[in-house]
């Protein structure tokens, strides 16, 4: 086995220390949560050179720009030769005393099939729905079989680490129902000993005061209850901007079958101004009209839900995003939407910060919108009364211009 020496919080050490089959490390911003997956996955590595240890993030994304660079960052910094097969998602190492690492994504559980591991890690497992997240820890677990040469009697376990995003999945496996090996170490952002002096009171001003019990305290809190858009207000944020016909034109659009909708914005030294609305489109060509109609002459940018490169427009064979570029549209769409949470957040912070306000005289559905919007039973913003068009459509353009990004520290990967 080879030695492995690590640097740990309070909560890391005594998250180190479990020896349950389902431990999870469940703490806000900066409490190294990543790291302390690292460390441990590092440890799980070093009982023997066939051990395959499996690493899960929400997305492939997280995995390319997160997970697999700290793999190899620490591979280089213990000094063991290894190879990333990115075709494979493994990273294999040539060190007679060190085990392999199997990255995977949680958003597609079907997919988790065709290998063992000794060891399983599960980052951010609460971004999934409950459903979806349920199934994924069910076929991890699954998977985690293997018996590495050398290990006698292994013992196969399976970790999570989780910011508490509420009632879901992770509060229910670890606090609510706790069944036999399922035990849990809570951390709040201030254990960290490591952190710059001013990072809590950056996030502090980051995020809504409801998600800093959850975001820095560590706590689970309700985090989907009452109205979604909770930061806007009618009179605060209303406006009497207008479109000056020579401006450019932003465009936040969300496709649906039959009841497409689209809210049109002026950005004015950073600031969004919400200037017009288009609701109960039929189809992307009938929406494309009304916006020629209505504005002329200008240039006009288009920020759309991103699944519109998959979906053809009614009566089409091109996609809807296909068919704005051939109207002379700047498009700007990402490979995939973000995360429904991140996108509220952003139109949140964007109406707290004042840097976004809506004519709710030119914007009466829109603005009524944002008003009436709920949380479903499930935790999720409810799309049966018909309030969550134009939402959708301000947040892809508000997310795209303005992501709420959590703030960083070089410091917190010093916990080595």
């Amino acid at each position: 086995m080879r030695q492995v020496t690590i640097k740990s919080t309070q909560p890391q050490s005594d998250f180190h220390s479990l020896t349950c089959k389902h431990p999870a490390f469940v703490g806000g911003f900066g409490t190294g949560k990543s790291e302390t997956m690292a460390n441990q996955a590092f440890m799980d590595a070093s009982h023997s050179s066939s051990a395959l240890i499996g690493l899960y993030e929400p997305t492939y994304d997280l995995v390319r720009l997160i997970m697999a660079p700290r793999i190899e960052e620490k591979l280089q910094q213990y000094g063991i030769r290894y190879r990333y097969n990115k075709s494979e998602n493994i990273i294999y190492t040539s060190n007679g005393q060190f085990g392999d690492f199997v990255l995977r994504t949680l958003d597609n559980p079907s997919r988790i099939i065709g290998y063992e591991t000794y060891r399983a890690h599960v980052d951010e497992i609460d971004t999934l729905k409950e459903d979806k997240a349920r199934e994924a820890w069910i076929k991890i677990i699954a998977r985690n079989r293997q018996s590495p040469k050398g290990v006698d009697k292994p013992f196969n376990r399976v970790s999570a680490y989780s910011t508490p995003e509420g009632f879901k999945f992770v509060y229910k496996s670890w606090k609510k129902d706790v069944k036999k090996g399922y035990e849990m170490i809570q951390a709040s952002t201030m254990s960290n000993p490591f952190l710059p002096a001013d990072y809590v009171e950056t996030l502090k001003e980051t995020y809504p005061e409801q998600l800093i019990a959850a975001y820095i305290n560590g706590e689970f809190v309700n985090l989907t209850s009452g109205t979604v858009y909770t930061e806007f207000d009618r009179v605060t944020h209303d406006t009497d901007v207008v479109w000056n016909k020579r401006e450019p034109l932003h465009i936040g659009m969300d496709f649906n079958v039959c009841n497409m909708s689209a809210v049109i914005s002026v950005i004015r030294k950073g600031v969004v101004y919400d200037i017009g609305e288009i609701t109960g489109g039929y189809d992307t060509p009938s929406i494309i009209n009304s916006i020629r109609e209505r504005y002329q002459q200008c240039q006009i940018n288009i920020y759309p839900d991103a699944s519109g490169k998959n979906r053809n427009a009614q009566g089409a064979s091109e996609s809807s995003i296909q068919l704005l570029i051939q109207a002379g549209f700047q498009v700007f769409a990402k490979s995939k939407n973000p995360f429904v949470k991140d996108r509220i957040l952003a139109v949140n912070m964007s109406f707290k910060n004042s840097k976004h306000f809506v004519n709710v005289k030119e914007c009466p559905v829109h603005s009524s919108n944002l008003e009436q919007q709920v949380y479903n039973t499930a935790g999720e913003p409810d799309k049966t009364q018909g309030n969550d068009h134009t939402c959708d459509a301000t947040g892809y353009l508000i997310h795209y211009k303005f992501p709420v990004v959590r703030p960083t520290t070089n410091a917190a990967r010093m916990i080595v």
